[in-house]
């Protein structure tokens, strides 16, 4: 009998043991289908997010300006509907590139080119009215805008400062050819070439006296700007995809000459003929 127990007890014993494990496996097997639940959620999450980039909402214009003198209506009306157009542009880029970029995108190659045109925009207005009323002020910090709350995750922003080896389904950042970025066919601020603009000083007719010191400053601010362009060329040498320098450097920096030569173009004509062609002379290109 003495020695039966023993048996009977490593049986007891080898029973008990299978049901623990049987248990442990058990709960090892739920705790990995619970533990899987949330992974699949997140990517659930993270596929809506790309789906859905936001909308780009601006600050009102129309509300903030004076009485509009019967003289300048026509002018500031079609520069308010301007201004509509460039956010509805700006919203149809946004949608058209979800899930491109790096995460700045949205603010360099949208957000900051919307800001330039509307200050230009936002300009024109100003300086109608101001040529029978006096001109408002301020009207600058309106342009800004930004992306609503459901722009968050990767399409908040976008950028082009990514580096180059992005995810897989990153995409480029879209917009103008890839040999005018400077990428090649591997993509890319490769930092070759210099950036250069078309002349201004030299296209202009004679500048009345009264307009010389706000032309000569506005070519002043033109050179400013090639090399400020010119110091990001060689800052961001290997970010972004093969559009980068188009979306990042040289489309913003087409909307800063284009806002700069309007008013060399408006102080001109203040005095005298308002030259008229000189916003072709905007656009810069990268030489080798």
């Amino acid at each position: 009998m003495s020695r039966a127990l023993p048996k009977y007890d490593k049986r007891r014993v080898a029973i008990i043991g299978g049901a623990a494990a049987v248990v442990l496996s058990g709960a090892v097997i739920a705790g990995s289908a619970l533990a899987g639940t949330p992974a699949e959620s997140d990517g659930a999450t993270g596929a809506r997010t790309l789906a859905s980039p936001g909308t780009i909402t601006c600050p009102d214009v129309a509300s903030k300006l004076p009485a509009v003198p019967a003289s300048a209506k026509a002018e500031v009306d079609r520069n308010l509907a301007l201004l509509q157009t460039q956010i509805n542009e700006a919203n149809t880029r946004l949608a058209d590139t979800v899930g491109q970029g790096g995460p700045n995108f949205v603010d360099n190659a949208i957000l900051g080119p919307l800001k330039d045109k509307r200050v230009a925009t936002v300009n024109r207005i100003a300086t109608a009215i101001g040529r029978t009323a006096a001109k408002p002020a301020g009207l600058d910090a309106l342009a800004p805008c930004t992306l609503n709350a459901n722009g968050g995750g990767a399409s908040t922003g976008a950028a082009p400062d990514a580096p180059a080896t992005q995810q897989p389904g990153a995409g480029t950042a879209g917009g103008g050819g890839a040999a005018a970025g400077g990428g090649g066919a591997t993509g890319g601020n490769t930092g070759a070439g210099t950036i250069n603009c078309p002349d201004v000083a030299s296209k202009l007719p004679a500048v009345p006296a009264s307009a010389k010191a706000e032309v000569d400053r506005n070519l002043t601010l033109l050179q400013t700007q090639i090399k400020e362009a010119n110091t990001r060329l060689a800052d961001t040498v290997g970010q972004g995809g093969p559009n980068f320098v188009d979306n990042a450097i040289l489309g913003p920096l087409k909307d800063k000459r284009a806002s700069t030569i309007d008013r060399i173009a408006i102080a001109i004509g203040r005095t005298s003929a308002r030259p008229t062609g000189l916003d072709s002379l905007a656009a810069c290109t990268l030489t080798q």
